[in-house]
């Protein structure tokens, strides 16, 4: 599949250092209206350098668009794709509302092409392992979600504005704050949401700037704080907080009636995954009990939620190929790879036009509670998304 990339910024890097895990991906062109970006991303990954967008569109080589412009540009970008005849993978969000979002998915189907968004981390070891526990029964009936994504108080103590990656492109803080880290982080939990539960039905959320002045100027400021609870079919509720407030925490509890599962970070493709027995009995109620009373004897402080002992779940399969870096074991290039894969076997991607549309309408709901007098229904739906092959 031969696929050319439109945004040489931050993130086009993660991508370039996951291209290599999938040969069945050629580069073969790469456009950036910020010429030092374009030309510095085409050294280390080369492709042909396209002086302006027409030319990715009216080349007749680019088969598939990697969309890695800003959020704000992501509707244009792709609009003109689609009707250039491309497929298209989005980086998230798809589209910075859900009417707009709507209208990209309409045109893909009208013109029988393939679109869909990132975060592809539901494709992720450590997501696919936890699906195959719940579908196992491991911990019984699910009935709470417990979803965190809050990146630390990143501003302005730690001026990420200077903050640079390995090819000296800056972290685009302004665009992030005035888009806002629900829009930017939210989908990575949402996705495996709608891995295991299926589509939410409704949204009853909250949102504040908690932290008005972040160090830089900026047009107008997201919330950098926002808490939603998403009600899911069966009686499953989630409750998912996004902030670059609180420490960081990027971690996922689903309870069950027979026990618990927990990953300490949803963004991270090696996440271990532990599963304890609620309550516990037997050996374990033994243990915990030995252990208490031997950090009591250590005059140790009291954990909050007690001492709890836990197995770690086996990953399905170790993770193949390479990732962006040590400090971040994600594969970007999963998403695309998928896409590419699903137009050859001609069959739906898992990352499908309808799962990128639903949930642009829960980050929507969860960041502008206004607009929805705080709780909405939610319109969207989506086929089931099918656990990948190798998990069986």
């Amino acid at each position: 599949m031969n696929v050319a990339i439109i945004g040489c910024g931050y993130a086009a890097e993660f991508y370039g250092k996951t291209l290599v895990n999938y040969p069945e991906l050629t580069l073969v062109g790469a456009y950036d209206k910020n010429e030092k970006n374009l030309h510095t991303f085409t050294q280390h990954w080369p492709g042909r350098i396209c002086t302006n967008l027409n030319q990715v569109l009216d080349d007749p080589d680019v088969e598939m668009v990697l969309n890695l412009t800003d959020p704000r540009s992501h509707y244009n970008v792709t609009k003109s794709c689609l009707q250039a005849g491309k497929h298209v993978y989005s980086e998230k969000p798809l589209a910075m509302n859900f009417e707009t979002a709507g209208e990209l998915v309409a045109l893909a189907q009208q013109r029988q092409l393939y679109l869909g968004a990132a975060p592809c981390s539901v494709l992720g070891e450590t997501c696919q392992t936890i699906w195959k526990s719940l579908k196992d029964g491991a911990i019984g009936t699910v009935r709470l979600v417990y979803a965190n994504f809050d990146d630390g108080m990143i501003a302005p103590n730690l001026s990420p504005w200077q903050w640079r990656n390995d090819l000296d492109v800056a972290w685009p803080a302004k665009d992030e704050f005035e888009v806002g880290c629900t829009y930017e982080h939210a989908g990575y939990v949402l996705t495996w949401l709608a891995a295991f539960f299926g589509p939410a039905l409704r949204v009853t959320s909250f949102a504040s700037v908690q932290i008005p002045e972040k160090g830089i100027e900026v047009e107008r400021m997201a919330p950098d704080f926002t808490v939603g609870c998403i009600e899911y079919a069966d009686g499953v509720v989630a409750r998912l907080t996004c902030s670059v407030v609180a420490p960081q925490d990027k971690s996922l509890t689903i309870v069950g009636d027979d026990g618990v599962l927990f990953t300490a970070n949803v963004r991270n493709d090696l996440s271990p995954v532990f599963i304890r027995r609620v309550p516990s009995k037997g050996f374990d109620a033994l243990i915990e009990r030995q252990v208490k009373r031997l950090r009591g004897w250590l005059k140790q402080p009291a954990l909050v939620n007690g001492w709890h002992r836990q197995r770690r779940v086996p990953f399905v399969r170790r993770p193949p190929g390479r990732f962006v870096s040590v400090n971040k074991p994600i594969d970007f290039c999963r998403g695309p790879a998928e896409m590419a894969e699903a137009i050859r076997e001609n069959r739906p991607s898992r990352l499908s036009a309808k799962l990128a549309l639903h949930i642009a309408e829960l980050i929507e709901a969860l960041q502008y509670p206004e607009r929805f007098g705080g709780r909405k229904l939610i319109e969207s739906t989506f086929d089931p998304i099918q656990p990948l092959a190798w998990t069986s």
